[in-house]
């Protein structure tokens, strides 16, 4: 129900954020434009928020066939816990990473990296796996893929702000304004995901796939070679959909600390374990 109302609370900010935009733009005719549009994203953004976290990262989907190893785990999981079997999809890069996306359940899916296949033994990639099935037991993944797509949103009205794609009745109007939105658009949807997705999420998660699996101390080796691995070959993602993958991607554009929806490794390790992971940073 929490997840439920955040999803609704984020797309309400969004309508009335465009809104406002519109109505100052171009006035009672550029709030009923602004009204339409936002219709349009919030649409998207809840039927369609999954489809676009995947294609952003040229996500492949995979039969059983292609990647048995992976299915018979998350086959094993879910019908252990009652849940739908989601849909597998493998991203083509060797940084060792994965993100479980979708608006419910039976909508579900998790991709795994080509590297995190090569990089983990089996019982640490039961245990990632184990933590993105764990998200979707959670109903987090509709939030998390919501706030993606409308965190997006108000980037790309950020650039065509800034850009004068807003302001083209006024060229000096749209200047001044872009001027502005680039100032105040982004801090706003880094806001938008840290008020959707806490940081408390990834704890969460980590302790329902423990839960899952009974072997805490699998997820927490994997954790911290994912740590090691993707510092040496760190995948680029962009900000709005950092917060989907299992651990932190590296942002572009200084945005990190903004969008820091990650808490750090050494203490996710250390709730699985109960005991200090000194052997990471």
């Amino acid at each position: 129900m929490g997840n439920t109302f955040k999803t609704a609370l984020l797309l309400t900010a969004l309508t009335l954020l465009l809104m406002g935009i519109g109505r100052y733009l171009g006035g009672e005719n550029g709030m009923l434009w602004a009204l339409i549009i936002a219709g349009i994203m919030n649409f998207v953004a809840y039927f369609f928020s999954d489809k676009i976290a995947l294609a952003t990262y040229r996500a492949q989907p995979v039969s059983r066939e292609d990647l048995p190893r992976v299915y018979d785990v998350v086959e094993r999981i879910t019908q252990r816990v009652g849940l739908p079997m989601p849909k597998i999809y493998v991203i083509p890069t060797e940084s060792p990473n994965a993100f479980a996306t979708g608006r419910n359940p039976k909508h579900a899916s998790v991709a795994v990296t080509q590297g995190i296949l090569k990089l983990l033994n089996d019982e640490e990639l039961q245990g990632v796996l184990a933590h993105e099935i764990g998200h979707v037991n959670n109903r987090d993944i509709l939030i998390s893929s919501v706030a993606a797509t409308l965190a997006g949103a108000i980037t790309w009205l950020r650039y065509g702000a800034m850009f004068g794609g807003l302001g083209n009745r006024d060229e000096r109007r749209g200047g001044g304004l872009g001027a502005l939105l680039m100032l105040i658009l982004a801090p706003i949807a880094a806001t938008l995901i840290q008020l959707a997705v806490s940081r408390s999420r990834e704890y969460q998660a980590d302790a329902t796939g423990a839960q899952f699996t009974g072997n805490p101390y699998a997820l927490a080796s994997a954790l911290s070679k994912l740590d090691a691995y993707s510092r040496r070959l760190p995948m680029v993602a962009t900000p709005s959909t950092a917060h989907l993958f299992i651990i932190q991607p590296l942002l572009g554009m200084n945005f990190g600390s903004l969008f820091s929806t990650h808490p750090p490794i050494a203490k996710r390790i250390e709730r699985l374990t109960g005991r200090p992971a000194e052997f990471t940073q």
